[in-house]
């Protein structure tokens, strides 16, 4: 089973612990000094712009020169006052801008080293390229399976999300081979590259695999034509989201009782669980008219796709519905096949269940 290793919340710093705080509380009474020193400066008969001027230059301890003569009690008194407690307050504002900064580029050092030391004792993890719609949906659902996973990211936004949320990040480029190196992929079991630039998914696959020879790669591409690239450069499987959203899309509305009962009961995305664990997925496929389907038997159809894909239900166009049919039992057109296949099924459908015009005008243009 796989664990995920989750920081632990750590408890609110004291108050004299934050720098944040310390220097917030610095700030706020150096202010006060100094709307305070130039309040008393005006109140003794100076102009606001005098008694202002005079308190700024001596609280940054700079030693112009007195604005005017320092020659009553009053006068010393208030302006001993503001370079004691104003010298004190930037003093201590110094001071805890210095920690600041100093503490947040400690952190990120070791924060980058301890990352770093992470991945490296992960072995027979996930790799993600890319945390952006979907790579941060994947990451997430990985998540909560419990799956040891890198993300890498070269959006430096995306990349501090993915480290807000608590995962192994690398803040990269993954079509860089130095890292995926130091993203572990010699030791990686699956790689899903999941960019929206089918050209870096394509050029990601090719470097992962002569890497990795035995890395099980899982790409995603958002033109058809992208498949057989990503096949050939070494993808085991290919997602198209928006040839599945739109699939989707049309088995609500061809074939709403079916698609309901698929989407919406919990025991059959349990089941769709167990088929992706095989490497397998379910489907609902429309049988065109003039398609090679239409009209042969599931022997025939299963025959010809060459066991990437067997039919276990069909939906008749007038509203029928025949689980686990027979062999012998004939498809026509307009019917709904529910399959189950592998990742490797997109040609054999195309082809079975395509319209033969539909198919000519594809592979012509």
């Amino acid at each position: 089973m796989f664990r995920f290793v989750r920081r632990r919340a750590r408890p609110p710093p004291s108050l004299l612990g934050s720098p944040i705080r310390n220097l917030a509380l610095g700030i706020g009474f150096t202010l006060s000094v100094i709307v305070c020193a130039t309040v008393a400066y005006w109140l003794a008969g100076w102009s606001i712009g005098d008694a202002f001027y005079m308190v700024i230059i001596t609280v940054y301890t700079v030693g112009f020169g007195e604005t005017r003569p320092i020659d009553t009690h009053l006068l010393r008194g208030i302006t001993v006052s503001t370079i004691m407690l104003g010298c004190t307050g930037m003093i201590f504002v110094t001071g805890a801008l210095v920690q600041y900064i100093t503490l947040n580029q400690l952190n990120q050092i070791f924060g980058l080293k301890r990352m770093s030391t992470q991945i490296g004792k992960l072995n027979r993890h996930v790799i993600i390229c890319g945390h952006g719609r979907i790579g941060s949906a994947l990451a997430h659902e990985l998540h909560a399976g419990g799956a040891d996973f890198v993300v890498l990211e070269q959006d430096e936004a995306s990349a501090l999300r993915a480290r807000d949320l608590g995962y192994h990040y690398m803040h990269a480029d993954a079509t860089d081979e130095d890292a995926l190196r130091a993203a572990g992929i010699e030791r990686a079991r699956i790689l899903a590259t999941v960019l929206a630039n089918d050209a870096a998914n394509v050029f990601i696959t090719l470097s992962a695999r002569s890497l990795n020879p035995n890395l099980e790669i899982i790409a995603r591409g958002e033109l058809p034509s992208t498949e057989r690239k990503l096949l050939l450069a070494g993808a085991h499987r290919v997602v198209l989201p928006t040839h599945i959203g739109a699939e989707r899309i049309a088995e609500m509305i061809l074939f709403p009782a079916t698609a309901r009962f698929i989407l919406d009961s919990d025991k059959m995305r349990d089941f769709e669980r167990v088929l992706r664990s095989l490497g397998l997925d379910l489907e609902v496929i429309a049988v065109e008219a003039d398609s090679l389907a239409s009209g042969q038997t599931i022997a025939w159809v299963e025959q010809q796709a060459q066991g990437t894909f067997f039919i276990v239900r069909i939906n008749r166009r007038d509203g029928d519905a025949i689980s686990q049919p027979a062999r012998e039992t004939t498809i026509g057109p307009g019917d709904g096949v529910v399959i189950v296949g592998r990742g490797a099924r997109a040609q054999a459908v195309s082809d079975l269940f395509t319209a033969r015009e539909v198919r000519w005008r594809v592979r012509h243009r």
